[in-house]
């Protein structure tokens, strides 16, 4: 088979102000320079906060937003992205050479870097988590983002076994990965934290407490990590000494605190014990003439979640004019210029704007897409009339479940008095719990509605909208449609390189999808940010991990 270096992360184009069309191009061999050096502060020790609980510290089962973000600062992959969210080689010595039919993928990688215990880092560690992570009896949830390499489907769906899976160490520091289709975004994952080594001896001695607390973690990424217990509420990282690129990190320590009510976390911004903190509602419109104040727009939808079943019984919700009613009934443009008023933007689907464009015209997916599901009062009632008469009752209660954050109950209880206010008879009650607690009772199904939100792990409409087939992991709704399935499956096989065909078919499968109201998208995510001025270089990505700190620095005043 030929050979050709693979400069090109996926088949999309990138809309501008997201991501850039191509991909990176830079000299891998030299890593980039912090920006800050020959003007930084003395102390190199930065503050932050979050706003929910650590939930694990194993990147083979994670699944959310801040276990993402510690990965990405403590571990490291194939790639990491650079600050405009484009994959560039990090364990990689090099960019990947790939063969002409987009089947076969060879990585050179580093020598010399290590585990922090001081073992080397070889491609052993990537075919052991690869295999760890498609093993049935791990439980990945992102499991599913291996399809594609030899025999995943097999591994993860009929039980073949994980030695089968086409990843191989051909020698210590050369990593081969044997596809069974070509996958357009497949070098974009290698800077996701799913695909990220681990030291098979530590895992194993560690056993069932791999990754429970900081004392069970290894690390082999710009920062290592510590005064985690599995169940407390704050964090440190420092820096890695043993890091290949140590000498461009900056800071010496980071340390994070969980608090949840905007409100604590600005007093101690405005006396300085932190850096950096998120604004919503009030406010946010009560700083966003503060010099510190910013907005970062994301790829990530928020959308309301729809339980057709839970305990092995139908819902209400398993009626589609139920559904739509309750998707039609609140106001989109109300709840972003007025309870979050943080620069969230309305959205009229599952797939954010911004995220990627038509590969032949050039167009959003999303303005190509449309608009579903928008505030219709009027509609919405018809629905409900509809419902009512099918259902055979004139009353519906619903759970909602959200986060214990002052976001989420805000966001709860608007849409609490939209649906009651538009759907008389309809009542709604909220439940909001710890944010590991929600991410538990969504994958039992143990809820009938639930604020929900996707952020992108790569750019492409897929990722959102592979999300609902009915054997997605995260389909945590019990929706299916036969023809929704099929749609993806031929973008995602048969129509895999016929970019034309692919884009058809996304597009159809987020009609079927919403004209159903599998999902009710609430809005497009944006960040409010108050961030110290001699702060600088926090990376908010567009995609995978949020946030890189390994570039960030403190500025000498």
């Amino acid at each position: 088979m030929g050979k050709t270096k693979w400069w090109k992360s996926g088949a999309l184009l990138l809309t501008a102000g997201l991501l850039a069309a191509c991909g990176n191009e830079a000299d891998s061999e030299t890593s980039s320079s912090n920006s800050g050096e020959g003007n930084l502060a003395e102390e190199q020790v930065l503050n932050l906060v979050e706003i929910a609980e650590l939930p694990t510290g194993d990147t083979a089962i994670a699944t959310d937003t801040v276990s993402f973000t510690v990965f990405n600062n403590i571990n490291e992959g194939l790639y990491r992205l650079d600050k405009d969210s484009q994959p560039v080689p990090a364990l990689a010595q090099e960019e990947a050479t790939v063969s002409e039919d987009g089947l076969e993928y060879t990585f050179k990688l580093r020598e010399g870097t290590t585990w922090s215990n001081g073992d080397p880092v070889t491609a052993k560690d990537f075919v052991y988590a690869w295999k760890r992570v498609a093993d049935p009896e791990t439980a990945a949830s992102y499991s599913y983002l291996f399809e594609g390499i030899k025999n995943a489907t097999a591994i993860i769906s009929d039980g073949a076994d994980p030695e089968t899976l086409g990843v191989e160490a051909v020698s210590d520091y050369e990593l081969k990965v044997t596809m069974e289709k070509p996958v357009p975004y497949f070098i974009s994952l290698m800077a996701f934290p799913t695909f990220f080594p681990q030291n098979e001896a530590f895992v194993e001695e560690q056993g069932a407490k791999y990754g429970t607390s900081a004392e069970t973690m290894i690390f082999n990424g710009p920062f290592t990590f510590s005064n985690w217990d599995g169940t407390n509420l704050n964090w440190t990282y420092e820096k890695n000494k043993d890091y290949w690129d140590a000498e461009n990190v900056a800071l010496e320590e980071i340390n994070v605190e969980v608090i949840k009510e905007t409100s604590t976390a600005l007093n101690l911004y405005d006396s300085g014990q932190i850096d950096r903190v998120n604004l919503t509602g009030e406010f946010a419109k009560q700083y966003k003439d503060n010099a510190d104040y910013t907005v970062e727009t994301e790829a990530r939808t928020s959308y309301l979640q729809l339980n057709q079943e839970r305990d092995e019984e139908e819902t209400p919700l398993a009626n589609e004019n139920l559904r739509k009613a309750i998707a039609s009934s609140y106001d989109h443009e109300l709840l972003v210029s007025e309870i979050l008023a943080n620069g969230s933007q309305t959205v009229g689907g599952l797939v954010p704007a911004g995220l990627a464009s038509n590969p032949t015209t050039g167009d959003d997916f999303r303005a190509e897409s449309g608009d579903y599901l928008s505030f219709d009062a009027d509609a919405a009632n018809e629905y409900w009339e509809a419902a009512k008469s099918e259902l055979g009752t004139d009353t519906v209660t619903l759970e909602l479940l959200g986060d214990d954050d002052e976001t989420n109950k805000k966001v709860g209880a608007y849409m609490k008095d939209q649906i009651e206010t538009n759907l008389p008879g309809v009542e709604i009650t909220l439940k909001n719990v710890p944010f590991k607690a929600r991410l538990e009772l969504q994958t039992n199904q143990d809820y009938d509605l639930a604020l929900g939100g996707w952020g992108a792990d790569f750019a492409d409409p897929v990722n959102f909208i592979d999300l609902m087939t009915t054997e997605s992991p995260y389909n945590r709704s019990s929706y299916s449609n036969k023809e929704f399935d099929e749609l993806i499956a031929l973008s995602k096989g048969e129509n895999a390189t016929d970019v034309e065909a692919r884009w058809t078919n996304l597009l159809d499968a987020e009609k079927i999808l919403l004209d159903e109201a599998g999902v009710a998208p609430l809005y497009q995510r944006a960040a409010a940010t108050l961030q110290k001025e001699n702060v600088k270089d926090i990376y908010n990505y567009q995609v995978g991990a949020k946030y890189s700190y390994k570039d960030a620095y403190i500025e000498a005043e």
